[in-house]
């Protein structure tokens, strides 16, 4: 579990600033690296790690990987997965990530090694840290930190008894250390702290800032890059910064898999143990007391539940499934499963054969399902039930089993279903029946409503299928509708309570995942695509079909029409990048904690000039970077370049969101924004006249209407503070207050064309 200080609260340290001059790759032929390839691509949908998660590749591989890597050191990372399973998959993550790194920077093979391994056990102390403190589900308090602190300091000392490579224990024990040198327990600062530490450092804040936790969820790729930027020259060296940022937009892929391959293939057991003076100790394995609980919850479940193995036998039968079909459990355990045992039927009275049996469908497609069926059981009488048919794969891919759960719905059926009908035929696609654009349209207004009101979280992923023309043209528009009818099944399986799935159009699909944010829609989009490629198509001789699907999270100053745009652009992106991958833009919600309040604005009253709003704001990122989500943000937006001049631009932003509440004869309001930007850099505590530090951007913002009316002036600045809002956003940044800085000066120069106007 990595614990980042810096990321826990708000630094009240202002750094002195100086104003400057701003000037897929193919898999291998080899069985045992495409299997590992599989494995790895799993990996990067996997950035969640609670405190029940499964081990990162797998078992066996996972076991493989930390043995060739730390030798008879490995009962270290042993021990430390069965204390915290969570920490022992963040640290192989570190592990992965700093290696392909280093591989990236051209570091050498003795550099690697060092890193690899200080990675992998930089966490180790976490062995002896308290479970309250490990499992709490909020922050931790003064006492509870100095718990972790010193389970770091414990850590060192296992490794001082073990460890004969003083690089290591040098990497390991300077992890902690800020760069800028203020904590006090560490002498070393900026270079002089090994390379190793100080990537590590950055590796596992970034890890453990997009990755789910038991006191905080996931954050977005970009709110993380944002924190290490923010942090730059602080707490972290600004130039691994860049160099991250940098590598972060790199394909991962190829590096990863080259980094399992040597540590597989190329690694020296005799020079892997060589680090190590102790002998390796055998853990003992502790009972498993999982299997007690989950057989008394199945037990005394009211729902029926019941378990197959992989050639559809019965395993089990809970008293649920006795009670609401009178057979009991030892008359069917170890009997082939049929649908005919229960005269299931669809809701049309359609029978149900093997052929359209959930379960034999689970078992084959590794597909979950969601049906409305009736049963009839030994009394005779037909019940209305609700099936949840899901398959279970082992960690090697290979299906075990099934597992079906029957929910008695007969109540719930007479009115509700003459209801349906007709609510169906107004607000389904007729071909895939989930919701038609219409519909979407209607919800995602609810949606980004209840999110202003309530701050509620929620996110937007579109996808299209890859090539669907060819699909057509090659197989006919039969196999290309039965294409596009698994494709909607298969996100209807995926919907959780609140979500909604539609067709937008063709081929495209949307979905909304409420209560979710951006880390979250984006691994889900993974899982969704993962399974779409493993599906066989049988009207397309059995192969499989893709999608590119883009995810964004609304945040503030969002409307639907922004947040469709940025999860259509993700979705562009997606397709440029080679298609059949999930691309994730936004900030999310939580930009908001990071923006301060809203500004206050003017009512009733108009500014001098018409100026509605001017404020100063400052993001942690250099220019480059800064105007790459300004492109984001005219996008989105659909605002026009008026004009640039220097070190400013000027928009004009049209009304986004015409409002429920808006009379149709009033007229669109539209906006000037100027907006000025000047690179800041920080100087050096050693050399006042040295700013060649971590950069910022500040930037000078100016909101005025292109036209106004005394009538609608309160409506203007409301919507102005919107604008104002929604940018903020997209530039990540807060409110600075407007005081020049003593002994500075200004040099404009003509930076934003070439980056602004790039396609």
């Amino acid at each position: 579990m990595s614990i980042v200080p810096g990321f826990e609260t708000e630094s009240n340290i202002e750094p002195d600033y100086a104003f400057l001059p701003t000037a897929g790759a193919a898999p291998p032929a080899d069985p045992w690296m495409g299997e590992l390839h599989a494995l790895l691509q799993e990996l990067e949908c996997i950035s969640a790690a609670n405190e029940t998660l499964p081990p990162v590749f797998g078992a066996e591989i996972d076991n493989q990987l930390v043995q060739v890597r730390l030798g008879m050191a490995g009962s270290l990372f042993a021990a430390l997965q069965c204390k915290h399973a969570a920490t022992a998959g963040h640290s192989l993550r570190v592990a992965l990530t700093c290696s392909a790194w280093s591989q990236q920077m051209g570091l050498p093979p003795d550099v690697r090694d060092v890193v690899e391994v200080a990675a992998l056990l930089h966490d180790i102390g976490v062995i002896g840290a308290p479970d309250s403190v490990l499992l709490k589900p909020g922050k931790l308090d003064e006492k509870e930190m100095v718990l972790m602190n010193r389970a770091r300091r414990s850590g060192m000392e296992i490794l001082k008894h073990s460890c004969a490579l003083p690089e290591v224990l040098a990497a390991v024990g300077h992890v902690s250390a800020w760069y800028d040198g203020r904590l006090p327990e560490f002498e070393l600062r900026t270079e002089q702290i090994p390379l190793g530490a100080r990537m590590i450092a950055l590796v596992e804040a970034y890890d453990s800032m997009t990755t789910d936790h038991v006191f905080r969820p996931a954050r977005s790729r970009e709110y993380a890059l944002n924190e290490l930027f923010r942090f730059a020259g602080t707490q972290f060296d600004p130039d691994l910064v860049k160099r991250f940022a940098e590598f972060q937009r790199l394909d991962s892929g190829p590096l990863h898999r080259e980094v399992a391959g040597r540590w597989l293939r190329l690694l020296d057991p005799d020079l892997v143990n060589s680090y190590w003076e102790l002998n390796n100790v055998p853990s003992p394995s502790g009972e498993k007391y999982g299997s007690i609980f989950e057989a008394k919850l199945l037990e005394n479940m009211y729902d029926a539940v019941v378990f197959f193995d992989s050639a559809g036998r019965i395993e089990l039968w809970n008293r649920g499934a006795e009670r609401l079909t009178g057979i009991s459990g030892g008359s069917v355990r170890g009997r082939l499963w049929e649908p005919e045992m229960l005269l299931l039927a669809d809701e049309k009275g359609t029978p149900i054969h093997d052929a359209d049996c959930p379960v034999f469908a689970a078992l084959h497609s590794g597909v979950q399902s969601l049906r409305r069926l009736t049963m009839v059981g030994r009394t005779g009488r037909p019940n209305a039930v609700d099936t949840h048919a899901i398959p279970v794969a082992g960690e090697d891919g290979v299906m075990r089993g099934a597992i079906l759960l029957f929910h008695d719905a007969t109540s719930e059926t007479s009115l509700e279903q003459r209801c349906q009908t007709l609510y169906d035929k107004s607000t389904k696609d007729p071909l895939t029946q989930v919701a038609n654009r219409a519909e979407f349209d209607r919800v995602h207004e609810m949606f980004v409503e209840a999110h202003r009101l309530q701050g509620v979280p929620c996110g937007l992923m579109i996808c299209d299928l890859d090539l669907f023309k060819q699909v057509n043209d090659v197989y006919g528009h039969q196999a290309g509708d039965d294409a596009i009818k698994s494709v909607a099944a298969l996100l209807k399986s995926n919907c959780r309570p609140g979500d909604l799935v539609a067709r937008y159009g063709g081929e495209e699909f949307v979905m909304l995942f409420a209560d979710c944010d951006n880390a979250t829609a984006a691994r889900r989009s993974e899982q969704i695509r993962k399974a779409l490629s493993q599906i066989a198509q049988p009207r397309l001789e059995g192969r499989a079909v893709t999608a590119s699907f883009g995810v964004t999270e609304i945040q503030p100053g969002d409307t639907a029409e922004t947040m469709l745009r940025r999860a259509d652009r993700a979705l562009l992106m997606a397709k440029g990048k080679g298609r059949n991958c999930v691309v994730q833009l936004g900030s999310g919600s939580n930009a908001s904690s990071a923006a301060g309040s809203p500004p206050a604005g003017r009512k009733g009253t108009r500014a001098k000039d018409d100026i509605l709003l001017e404020k100063t704001l400052v993001t942690p990122v250099p220019i480059k970077m800064a105007i790459e989500k300004l492109r984001g943000f005219v996008a989105d937006h659909q605002a026009k370049i008026a004009s640039i001049e220097g070190n400013g631009v000027c928009l004009e932003i049209g009304e986004t969101n015409s409002g429920r509440l808006r009379r149709s004869a009033d007229r669109a309001i539209s906006f000037a924004v100027e907006l000025t930007f000047e690179e800041q850099r920080r100087r050096r505590k050693e050399d006042a006249s040295d700013a060649t530090g971590a950069a910022r951007t500040k930037i000078r913002v100016c909101i005025q209407p292109q036209k106004i009316r005394d009538r609608r002036q309160e409506e203007i600045s409301l919507r102005a503070r919107e604008v104002f809002v929604s940018l903020r956003s997209y530039m990540m940044a807060v409110e600075e207050e407007d005081s020049p800085a003593e002994n500075t000066f200004v040099r404009v120069g003509r930076i934003l064309a070439p980056w602004l106007l790039k396609k």
